[in-house]
């Protein structure tokens, strides 16, 4: 078409006709691309503004306002010129202000300023305006009824404004409302969705194409598997659904290979990143040359052969990867705000191929342009970590290849900055941390500046499990954090600073059952303070408990109303959690409450230990192993070197003592054709010796081993002597704190046994366990008095649960100690199998201070708070406990088998049903290590009873108090052992009875 401007406006000067004019003008450019027709109409829009009449009320001069904002960021988007785009802004804000509130284009007018402002936003990253452009979104939204035909453009936009948000700040609950308005937007388009593949962007194509990059980009943050297909199955159908001859299609093949690429993230699948090559090769091909996003199709396409090269190692991968990222970057200005973005991307494949061939011009070259990116990136962009933290990797290539030890320093500054950005998500921060502490351990292994780095890379790892995320989730995240609490205790121990290896021991392991504690810890102070303020405390601790208990998970089996639902429960859960931390810095704000519900430094949990023993934490790493004993009235933790004992024996150990509960049937891996004892509890059938093992006496060598080299040297320096059982002295308590390999060991029952002279720890004192030392000292610092009203103790036996193997015993251990209890006027209460429900159960725990749980148990490693106890009427899980009002928990005795066994991936985080009990509330709790026989279990069960009626305070009535439960156990434990002879056997019949807590 030829546009002869003076003959058309020849001899008239009607404003319509000018504007309609200008219309035709901007359309064409939209089909043709031609840049002189959007040159020709800007110039005769401002003259038909300049010349339009303001008339209140009417719509000409508003209208032509807004045109002309749309040409000057169309003219932007093709300019990038900051200029046309403020032109933009202005002249859509001058039209909006005209637009009566009550005008059905108000929605309209209001959705153009917004975009326009996330635009300036993407060139600028000033947030102010990515804040407005949100805010004008919801009024757009606001403006329009359910069902509008407009509504679903305007919740994609809406979308888009927050994952922008979300890229910028890594704020979860901005891209949980990205994905929730497009779900929205897709739902309201599914109706007549086949025939809307028009041209225009707010087809249903483009709208599953929206949403399939939101999904994608929360995985990047999150690691959900399901958020990572959820993008896959929507750009795969919006690939299908598009014809090929429309001008989005392109962007449509280029999401869908980035998801493709993601999920090779998590499959590492040759067969993903192939298709994912395929894909962005085809979309490359149907992409016109100017196209404004030809850069980024250059880099995806990149990225993807960078990949395959890391998966293949061949070389052509690479220098395909380098080519396209070289494009990118000649397509884009350095004015744009990406640019950084693509100079970074052929910054690691020139990294990536100079590893490969060792041509140093190929990591000077990567090393320039790492600088080039970092002087790019607008200061406080939420990826300046990860732009420090890949220059300090190439500055360390060199380094490596070249001898270079100027790089090194430099490569560390760039740790240490990324480390300590208070910009971008926790996950890449930390990472730096670690790599920044790892580096001066190996180059200056004195330095002081080596406390500040794991100090840091500690502190950032109690983040990445927030509040925010599902019970799973956490876990997920935090899957590597305490073994390297447990590293970097060893370096504090070696650079002779225990105080700081106790305190990044508590602080970084049980990272999840301390956020669990702390959402119960009494609140007293706050209460006499402010009760209103610590009731909204507590109302939100139980919401978060709830919500991050029992999230449902997204699978494809859906439907999209059933997705969206899911979503919305995930908001939910993220507004509780920014509630809920608003509340503590209004809490924290009151003076003397600066430091509520912080975790506590060495110096504060010093000063609440125990009276009548030591607490000791057992640090194991490959470095080095150490026990640090914490005693009352030490300002200090007492540092107790052990060189004999390593990570390697205790892992032997550990694999050991497995293979033997396995070949005793105390414990059951998935082999042969053998029950499953482990899902099913007890009872275990009688042991044997494998025959691998005949002759060998695997637990008598481990036992000894502990004794040796880890219990005897501790005993030693703290000065213990053999307990004289005949004089009828009270041996003193021991808690342990074991780390890593050693959670799994029977430290207490370390001894010499079978021998003339055997010696073991239970001749010293009394062993009780702890999962960190904060779940002993936060009792002893708020001791709550039991109400006399439930000081009693509450039984119940499940010896049929449905689909477990029957377990009679437990009827006949609740039955003897019930009667023993009524005998002695102890307030108790027995409810066996179909007697009781399991919300029957919860009143019961409520309404006592102590419970005898008889049953089978499972637990679940993934979520341990799904970790549950079978009844014959349902299951009672971990979650379910923690939502009773258990204020006046004391003991609780778990008769059942495998309750403290952990999981090796998890070690340090103590998911077990023990820990879980603890974390609930209880003071102090019975376990096992393994499966138990019916026999024993009463037997033990009922002779600790017995000790503890045994030594009742006079007054205490029907009272029941479970102070003395550990010198209990102990008691009950040495009975048993000595009616079995000295086998192993019998050894494994009475170690695995545990004590935890006070």
């Amino acid at each position: 078409m030829s546009w002869d401007m003076s003959a058309l406006l020849q001899g008239s000067n009607n404003l319509d006709f000018q504007h309609q004019l200008c219309v035709t003008l901007l359309q064409e450019f939209e089909r043709s691309g031609n840049l002189s027709l959007l040159n020709r109409a800007i110039p005769l829009l401002q003259s038909t503004v300049n010349a339009t009449p303001h008339r209140p009320g009417a719509d000409e001069l508003p209208d032509r306002l807004n045109d002309l904002g749309i040409a000057f960021k169309l003219r932007y988007q093709r300019s990038g010129e900051l200029h046309d785009l403020n032109a933009s802004i202005s002249a859509c804000e001058r039209a909006l202000r005209l637009t009566p509130d009550l005008s059905e284009k108000r929605h309209y007018r209001l959705s153009n300023l917004a975009a326009v402002l996330c635009y300036r936003f993407s060139h600028t990253t000033n947030l102010r305006d990515l804040n407005e452009s949100i805010e004008t979104h919801q009024k757009g939204v606001q403006a329009l009824p359910q069902g509008h035909a407009y509504l679903a453009q305007h919740l994609v936009s809406l979308g888009n404004a927050f994952r922008f948000r979300f890229q910028h700040t890594g704020d979860l609950s901005d891209i949980a409302e990205a994905i929730s308005a497009h779900q929205r937007a897709v739902h309201l388009s599914s109706v007549g969705a086949l025939n809307a593949c028009k041209p225009g962007w707010f087809s249903l194509p483009q709208l599953l194409h929206t949403l399939g990059i939101s999904f994608r980009t929360r995985f990047s943050r999150t690691g959900m598997v399901s958020d990572v297909e959820e993008a896959i199955a929507a750009g795969t159908r919006a690939v299908n659904l598009m014809p090929e001859y429309h001008t989005s299609f392109p962007g449509l093949l280029n999401s869908l290979g980035n998801s493709l690429q993601t999920r090779f993230q998590v499959t590492n699948s040759l067969s993903d990143l192939d298709q994912a090559i395929s894909v962005h090769q085809r979309g490359l091909k149907l992409t016109p040359p100017g196209h404004a996003d030809l850069h980024l199709f250059h880099t995806n396409l990149g990225n993807a052969f960078k990949n395959r090269f890391n998966l293949t190692g061949e070389i052509s991968d690479i220098n395909e990867a380098i080519a396209r990222a070289r494009s990118a970057v000649q397509l884009v200005p350095h004015s744009h705000c990406e640019c950084p973005l693509w100079i970074l991307g052929l910054a690691n494949a020139l990294q990536m191929r100079f590893v490969m061939t060792g041509d140093i011009r190929d990591i000077d070259e990567a090393i320039l342009n790492g600088e080039r990116a970092l002087d790019l990136l607008p200061k406080g962009h939420s990826r300046l970590p990860e732009f420090h933290t890949h220059l300090g990797t190439y500055l360390d290539t060199r380094a490596g290849a070249t001898g270079n030890s100027e790089d090194i320093p430099t490569a560390r500054s760039h740790y240490r900055s990324a480390a300590t950005c208070e910009v971008g998500p926790p996950t890449g921060r930390r990472q730096a941390a670690k790599i920044w502490a790892r580096r001066l351990c190996l180059d200056e292994p004195d330095s002081p500046e080596i406390l500040e780095a794991f100090d840091t890379a500690i502190r950032l790892g109690a983040l990445l499990a927030g509040l925010d995320q599902s019970i799973e989730e956490r876990y997920a995240s935090v899957a590597d954090a305490s073994a390297f609490a447990l590293e970097a205790a060893a370096a504090a121990c070696r650079l002779g600073e225990p105080e700081k290896a106790v305190e990044w021991l508590d602080h970084g392991r049980c990272l999840v059952w301390n956020q669990l504690s702390a959402l119960r810890t009494p609140l007293n102070d706050l209460q006499a303070y402010d009760s209103a303020l610590a009731k909204k405390v507590i109302e939100m601790s139980r919401l978060l408990e709830g919500t991050g208990s029992s999230r449902e998970r997204m699978h494809s089996g859906m439907s999209l109303s059933q997705k969206i639902s899911v979503e919305d429960e995930a908001r939910s859960h993220l507004r509780h959690a920014q509630e809920w931390e608003e509340l503590l810095e209004e809490v924290r704000a009151i003076p003397g409450f600066e430091n509520f519900l912080r975790q506590s430094p060495c110096s504060a949990l010093l000063e609440n230990l125990p009276s009548s023993g030591p607490v000791v934490v057992i640090n194991l790493n490959e470095e080095r192993c150490d026990a640090l004993a914490l005693l009352s009235g030490l300002d200090e933790p007492l540092h107790i070197p052990l060189p004999n004992f390593s990570l390697k024996t205790a892992k032997k150990n550990r694999s050991d003592l497995s293979d033997q509960l396995v070949s005793s049937g105390l414990r059951t891996r998935q082999v042969d054709a053998e029950p499953d004892w482990e899902s099913v509890g007890r009872p275990a059938p009688t042991p044997y010796i494998h025959k691998r093992d005949a002759g060998r006496r695997v637990a008598q060598e481990i036992l000894s081993g502990l004794w040796k080299e880890v219990v005897k040297p501790i005993l030693d320096t703290l000065g213990f002597s053999r307990i004289d059982r005949s004089s009828g002295e009270i041996p003193p308590r021991i808690w342990w704190c074991p780390t890593g390999a050693l959670s799994f060991l029977p430290i207490h029952a370390a001894g010499v046994y079978g021998v003339a002279e055997s010696e073991s720890i239970l001749d010293y004192a009394v062993s009780s366990y702890i999962p960190t030392l904060t779940a002993l000292t936060k009792g002893i610092k708020n001791p709550q008095p039991i109400d006399d009203k439930i000081s009693g103790l509450f039984l119940t036996a499940q010896p049929n649960a449905p689909g477990a193997t029957p377990i009679p015993g437990t009827t006949r251990e609740v039955q003897a100690i019930h009667a023993k209890a009524t005998d002695l006027g102890v307030r108790a209460s027995k409810v066996e199998g179909n007697d009781i429900t399991v919300d029957e159960c919860i009143r019961y725990l409520e309404r006592f201070s102590s419970v005898h749980l008889a049953s089978h148990a499972s637990q679940n490693a993934a979520n341990p708070l799904q970790s549950k106890f079978l009844f014959h009427k349902g299951t009672l899980d971990l979650a379910t406990i923690m939502r009773g009002n258990l204020k006046n928990a004391d003991l609780a005795f778990l008769s059942a088998c495998q309750t403290s066994t952990g999981n090796e991936k998890l070690s340090d985080e103590a998911v077990h049903l023990a820990a879980g009990v603890l974390a609930a509330g209880y003071r102090r709790v019975v376990a096992t290590m393994w499966s138990i026989g019916d026999r024993h279990a009463q037997e033990v069960a009922v002779s600790f009873y017995n000790y503890l009626w045994d030594r009742r305070r006079e007054g205490s009535g029907s009272g029941f108090d479970g102070a003395l439960s550990a010198y209990a156990l102990h008691h009950a434990t040495q009975q048993l052992r000595s009616r079995l002879d000295s086998s192993e056997a019998s050894l494994l019949a009475w170690i695995p009875f545990v004590h935890f807590g006070n």
